[in-house]
């Protein structure tokens, strides 16, 4: 008989594997700890939107809970679970999330080195209809010595630490990197840990995806335009790309990470600077895929090298497989002559 089905004794949890990055950099253990709170918050965001708690997140019990207090959507309770898991772990200054219109400055007692910025649940509006959601986050250390304000967090993506998501599916995973390249880990519901599947990955050179929402084919730039005909009706007698378009932006960047191929969210006519957040959304993502070997890019621009000037400036993004990015980034220089 294999042993497949035998109980694994030595598992690569993500802590461990944390903890042995750390101890290679020969590092403090204080990123240990803060992505050990976000891996707290995370299961227990997963839990809530496998709706284990349905009573108390629909109200089904009545809109008040016994207390009194109103009922918290998910997304609320979700960004509550992850400042409070930062905060109680000792380790951040400042935090930036999308839920909230300023940055958080953490407590004097309870501070550490680090700033994080984060979207607590991605793709939020797709949760009634069960499609997956997500949790993005970035990872700074503070530059200056001088008490954590706001402006700390305006750092270009180029300083990120570390940088991950969390993918609420068919299971939960959490994708990350520390500048070593990304690692991938399934949650075990059985022990309560993050476990490694699959170690250093790297996206296909050229895919055969092409994502983005074309309700705004209407207001898309012709350089858009002319990129997407190339997919749909390639001249060189190639087949021609299929499309995918959940519009949570986790669920559609880690399968174009998985399967290769390009994710858009690009400029248009309507929102002449881009739709997407650069601190918690595109940065990270940008982050994982030049890790994976990929590109991202704003199509005058990398993505990482953009100095942000506010906390929830948003930017064009288009990531994904190098090749297509690469046949992307072509059309857009032909358009800028």
């Amino acid at each position: 008989m294999s042993d497949r089905g035998a109980f694994d004794t030595n598992v690569v949890t993500l802590t461990r594997f944390v903890l042995e990055e750390g101890r290679k950099a020969q590092g403090t253990g204080e990123l240990t700890t803060l992505l050990n709170s976000i891996c707290t918050a995370v299961k227990a965001i997963s839990t809530a939107v496998r709706k284990a708690g349905i009573a108390n997140l629909y109200g089904i019990a009545g809109s008040t809970n016994v207390t009194g207090d109103q009922v918290k959507k998910l997304d609320v309770l979700s960004n509550d679970l992850v400042i409070n898991m930062i905060k109680s772990s000792f380790t951040s200054c400042v935090l930036v999330s999308e839920e909230d219109e300023k940055a958080i400055i953490v407590e004097p007692d309870k501070r550490g080195k680090y700033i994080v910025c984060f979207d607590p649940l991605d793709g939020s509006s797709n949760i009634d209809c069960l499609v997956s959601i997500g949790t993005i986050f970035a990872i700074y250390k503070k530059t200056t010595d001088d008490e954590p304000v706001e402006a700390d967090a305006l750092q270009p993506g180029r300083n990120i630490v570390a940088a991950g998501y969390a993918l609420y599916g068919s299971a939960t995973m959490m994708v990350l990197s520390t500048g070593q390249g990304v690692n991938c880990f399934m949650l075990d519901p059985a022990i309560g840990e993050f476990i490694l599947v699959d170690k250093d990955v790297k996206i296909k050179k050229k895919g055969k995806i092409y994502s983005l929402n074309e309700g705004y084919a209407q207001q898309f730039y012709p350089d858009v335009t002319e990129y997407l005909q190339k997919k749909k009706y390639p001249q060189d007698g190639s087949a021609p790309y299929g499309s995918r378009y959940v519009g949570s932006m986790v669920a559609d960047v880690h399968r174009t990470l998985v399967y290769g191929g390009i994710f858009l969210y690009p400029a248009n006519v309507k929102s002449p600077k881009g739709k997407l957040r650069l601190l918690y959304e595109c940065n990270p993502m940008a982050f994982i895929m030049e890790q994976a070997g990929g590109l991202a890019t704003t199509g005058s621009m990398n993505v990482l090298d953009i100095q942000p000037t506010s906390i929830h400036e948003r930017v064009p993004v288009v990531l994904g497989s190098p090749d297509d990015v690469q046949e992307y980034l072509d059309i857009c220089k032909k358009h800028k002559k």
